[in-house]
C-alpha cells in the first residue's frame, strides 16, 4: 500500500531525514549541481513525512538553511570569477540568456532580485552567482537568501506535506489505485527534470555551435 511506503518514510529518524532534505535542497541551488541531481524532487518526496507542525516547522528551517548554503557555491563563484564567469562553459550548458536575465534582475532589484527570481528555474541558481559579480555586499545578499530559502522551502515542503496528505486519503478511498498516484507524480516530477535538463543543454549546443568562428574576408585597403 502507497501509506506503508508513507508510513516508511515518516518512520525513519527525523535527524536523517533533515539532513537528506537538507542535502538536496543544497544541492537544487548549488550552481550547476541541480543538472545532475534533482534536488527539488528529493526534498518533494521527504516532504511526505511532514505529518505535523513541528516536522513541517523544521523541514522548512533545514530546508531553507540548505537552500542558503547552496547560493553561497555561486556567490562565492561569482566574486571569484567576475564577469569572466558568464563565458564558462558551466554557464553556457545553463544558458547565456537565462545569466543576463539574473544579471539585469540584480541591476533593476538589487538585492532584491536573489527573492524575486527564487522560483524560476535556472534563474534561481543563476542569481547568486550574479550577485557575486555584481559585487552585492555580503550583508545585503545574506539576508536576501535567507528569504528566498524561505520563500522556497515553504513552498517545496507544504506542495509536498500536501501532497502526502492527500494520497494518504486518497488511498483510503481508493486502496491500490493510490499507487498509481503515487507513480505519476514521481514519474512527473522526473520527467520536468529531465525535459528542463535536456533543453538547456540542447540550447547551450545550439548557442556554442552559433557563436563558433567562422571564417573572414579581409576587404581590401
Amino acid at each position: 500500500m502507497i501509506t506503508d511506503a508513507l508510513g516508511w518514510l515518516a518512520d525513519l529518524p527525523f535527524p536523517l531525514v533533515l539532513l537528506v532534505a537538507g542535502l538536496a535542497s543544497t544541492v537544487e541551488s548549488g550552481l550547476g549541481i541541480g543538472m545532475i541531481f534533482p534536488g527539488e524532487t528529493g526534498v518533494l518526496i521527504l516532504a511526505t513525512t511532514a505529518t505535523g507542525v513541528p516536522r513541517f516547522v523544521a523541514l522548512v528551517l533545514v530546508v531553507a538553511i540548505g537552500a542558503c548554503l547552496g547560493d553561497h557555491v555561486g556567490y562565492v563563484l561569482g566574486r571569484r570569477y567576475g564577469l569572466r564567469l558568464r563565458e564558462t562553459r558551466l554557464v553556457r550548458k545553463l544558458g547565456v540568456d537565462r545569466w543576463d536575465r539574473a544579471m539585469a534582475a540584480l541591476h533593476r532589484y538589487g538585492a532584491s532580485a536573489v527573492v524575486v527570481t527564487r522560483l524560476i528555474p535556472v534563474v534561481r541558481t543563476l542569481a547568486p552567482a550574479a550577485a557575486g559579480v555584481s559585487t552585492l555586499a555580503y550583508r545585503r545578499f545574506l539576508p536576501a537568501s535567507l528569504a528566498a530559502g524561505l520563500l522556497w522551502a515553504g513552498t517545496y515542503v507544504g506542495v509536498g506535506a500536501f501532497a502526502g496528505a492527500s494520497v494518504r486519503q486518497l488511498e483510503a478511498w481508493l486502496g491500490r489505485a493510490g499507487w498509481l498516484v503515487l507513480g505519476a507524480l514521481l514519474l512527473a516530477g522526473l520527467a520536468i527534470w529531465w525535459y528542463r535538463r535536456r533543453r538547456t543543454v540542447q540550447s547551450a549546443r545550439s548557442r556554442s555551435a552559433n557563436c563558433s568562428p567562422k571564417s573572414t574576408t579581409r576587404l581590401p585597403s
